[in-house]
């Protein structure tokens, strides 16, 4: 069994943060539920365990819990901010609303190098976000660092091994909180950090040919990285028996239902295309609501896709490009975190037609999927590009979506992806694109009025994805932007460039 860190979640917007830092040092970690049953917890022998965040006090009426008997497994425990609180409040420790809360940086005092802080000097800036602070510890634990509004930041009982930090060592902003929890994975809980996305793959392969053995298996092609990936690993497993499906909308940007046809039949995959742009037209007509156009296109894609998944004979099972934050928000907690918007994938096929599912991508996040597509051999022009969402242009064109408002709309997203290529400034942005307002401004041309449309340009730099903040483009390349739309596509007279951050703005306008 390999090792792996058990990241129990209650709720926090970094969960995944945390998990993702764990392998970027080499060590598999995998999310649960904090109401996961102790059984499965023995049973998965995790090397340690870390209790996230979350928006909830101890004090709240329902507020998440777990048993506290998950402190004598005898494995290394850290709690973070939130589960630093619960660790105290169940074992006997007292936790109060405070006063002053701390929300964001912060500058902590560190009283004791000798494990968790270990090579941390002895004031460093860390990322605060919490309304309650203990009060008083629990027998057995001391306190091992603390900072001006919270004199118990961060605490250890050396003889169960159990830690807590007030603040959050996930995030960007503790300068040193990668050094901390590298602490706390080799230095406590003595993991080897011996995972790898290379490793993954191959494992992959040999579960895929297993599972599968001589049927044949279909897989849906967005053009995406993340069905790319799940393509060539099925590929890999069992060559000739893989079927692509490539389902194009209509909602795609310039030429891109081309290339990526071109794209994988290089790469010796049997594809078959589908051109359904007008039918999901047809679908759209009238639709002005995000989440509608969200669903209507789901459900549509089903259809189109088993119309033509029914056609090939034999097949038992089906490939889908499921990552595990998607994994994650199937089996969260459902209550401490919200949800922003529905996400778009192939779900429900496997039951409407009685296939078996594959998804060799499960246990990865979306940079991770990348490290295993370089591997595979996958195009950089596929791997390096920006995040496309699943309804794809639908909902880039606010309001209703008409073919008209998408061909403007693609070549204007044509010309501010290419001047960001030619600056060479593509790789420095986690996600550019335009957005088509419905809405209409006066501009003057050739000494004429004109009573036209406005595009949106959005450009973000992230990690992840799960925060973000507006791209500072130099001013001469958004210059040559607007020139070129107002220029070039035809019933546009205006450009204005989004400043806003995530959160509490989403990437995407719908």
């Amino acid at each position: 069994m390999r090792e792996s860190i058990l990241v129990v979640d209650f709720g926090s917007q970094y969960t995944q943060l945390i998990a993702r830092r764990i392998r970027e040092l080499g060590v598999y970690s995998e999310i649960k539920p904090f109401h996961i049953p102790l059984e499965q917890i023995k049973k998965s022998q995790p090397k340690a365990i870390i209790l996230s965040g979350g928006p909830a006090s101890v004090w709240d009426e329902g507020a998440p819990s777990l048993s506290p008997e998950i402190f004598e497994l005898g494995v290394p425990i850290l709690g973070i901010c939130y589960g630093m609180q619960l660790t105290t409040h169940l074992l006997g420790g007292i936790v109060e609303r405070s006063e002053r809360r701390e929300f964001g940086p912060a500058e902590i005092e560190v009283k004791d190098i000798s494990d968790l802080l270990w090579n941390i000097p002895q004031r460093t800036r860390v990322w605060m976000s919490h309304g309650d602070r203990v009060l008083k510890l629990p027998d057995g634990f001391i306190p091992i660092a603390t900072s001006e509004n919270s004199p118990v930041a961060a605490i250890k009982n050396s003889e169960n091994l159990i830690f807590g930090t007030q603040f959050h060592p996930e995030v960007v902003h503790t300068e040193l909180g990668k050094e901390m929890l590298s602490n706390f994975i080799f230095r406590i809980a003595k993991c080897r950090g011996l995972w790898t996305t290379k490793s993954f793959a191959d494992n992959a392969i040999r579960e895929i040919r297993d599972k599968v053995g001589g049927s044949r298996v279909i897989c849906a092609l967005s053009g995406g990285v993340d069905s790319a990936v799940t393509a060539l690993i099925v590929q890999r497993a069992v060559w000739e028996r893989l079927h692509c499906i490539f389902v194009d909308t209509g909602l795609l940007r310039l030429n891109e239902a081309k290339q990526v046809v071109e794209t994988f039949r290089n790469l010796g995959l049997n594809l078959t295309h589908v051109d359904a742009g007008k039918r999901f037209l047809v679908k759209l007509k009238g639709v002005e609501d995000p989440e509608k156009k969200r669903k209507i296109i789901g459900e549509e894609f089903i259809r189109v896709f088993e119309e033509e998944a029914l056609k090939i004979r034999g097949a038992e099972f089906l490939a889908q490009g499921t990552l595990y934050p998607d994994v994650i928000e199937s089996v969260s907690v459902k209550g401490p975190s919200a949800t922003i918007k529905s996400h778009h994938n192939v779900g429900g096929l496997p039951e409407k037609m009685n296939l078996k599912l594959i998804e060799p991508l499960r246990e990865l996040f979306k940079d991770e999927v990348r490290d295993v597509g370089l591997e595979l051999g996958l195009p950089i022009e596929i791997l390096g590009r920006h995040p496309f969402p699943g309804p794809g242009l639908a909902i880039r064109v606010m309001g209703e979506v008409s073919e008209e408002k998408l061909e403007k709309l693609r070549l204007a997203d044509d010309i501010f992806i290419h001047e960001i290529k030619r600056a060479g400034i593509y790789n420095d942005i986690w996600q550019a694109f335009c957005v088509f307002l419905p809405v209409k401004t006066v501009g003057v041309m050739g000494d004429e009025r004109t009573y036209e449309n406005v595009i949106a340009l959005r450009a973000v730099t992230s990690l992840d994805g799960m925060t973000a903040n507006w791209s500072r483009i130099p001013y001469e390349i958004l210059e040559k932007v607007s020139v070129r739309v107002i220029n070039e596509v035809r019933g546009i007279n205006r450009v204005v460039y989004d400043v806003s951050t995530k959160p509490p703005s989403t990437i995407e306008w719908e």
